[in-house]
């Protein structure tokens, strides 16, 4: 799903941020992205969404080559992915169903497939009932169970969330990383970076660990493995 061969990023002003990382994710994986701020954790997430371009070095994502696409080609890509960021990113113009089926939108799917898509999604996150609702009248939580939606709606192969439970509680990020779990066992491929000690921790999932640009640590039950 996932393969990186000695990718570098050195930016224009000498920054390093990758070093020569080489990572291979598999299909129904579910990995953890741990490390301290700066380490190199956004930019490896930016690679796979191809915010950004390696310096050296190849990236193939659901066997599209990252590195030579041309422009033309990243929409396709990113249609095979879905996104979750921490800031959960909603349209607040647009209610609950229309957050979620605008991601339908952009797609141009077939619009008879959009109410029962919706429906199915919100059902998993648990909202089908606040399906008319503004985000201005949701609490952290249920933003970021929409955006979660949003993100699985078009039924992506790779799942990619950038610190999605860092502006919830404890309580209510479990709730989130039950969601994630059951996206997982339902085959999709997960790569989560976060500074959560105890979700990781408690999960024990791989864990891959950056530390200036650098992956030093890669197990398949990890620990967070850092003081918070």
């Amino acid at each position: 799903m996932i393969t990186m061969k000695n990718v570098s990023k050195i930016y224009e002003n000498g920054a390093v941020a990758l070093d020569h990382v080489n990572v291979n994710i598999g299909k129904g994986e579910f990995v953890f992205i741990v490390g301290a701020s700066g380490a190199g954790k956004s930019t490896f997430i930016k690679m796979l969404l191809r915010e950004e371009l390696p310096t050296s070095g190849e990236l193939e994502v659901n066997g599209h080559d990252v590195v030579h696409m041309e422009h033309s080609e990243v929409p396709y890509l990113r249609r095979e992915l879905g996104v979750i960021f921490q800031d959960y990113r909603l349209l607040p113009d647009k209610t609950v169903f229309e957050n979620v089926a605008f991601a339908m939108q952009v797609i141009e799917a077939p619009r008879r497939f959009m109410q029962r898509s919706v429906d199915a999604v919100l059902d998993i996150v648990g909202l089908r009932e606040k399906y008319r609702c503004f985000p201005s009248q949701l609490s952290g939580g249920e933003q970021q169970r929409v955006a979660i939606a949003r993100a699985i709606v078009n039924d992506p192969a790779i799942v990619i969330a950038d610190e999605p439970t860092g502006n919830l509680d404890p309580e209510t990020s479990w709730d989130i990383m039950d969601i994630f779990q059951r996206i997982n066992q339902a085959g999709t491929t997960i790569v989560m970076a976060t500074h959560d000690k105890t979700i990781v921790d408690t999960m024990q999932r791989r864990v891959i660990a950056i530390e200036h640009g650098q992956i030093v640590r890669d197990q398949a039950q990890g620990v967070y493995g850092y003081e918070v």
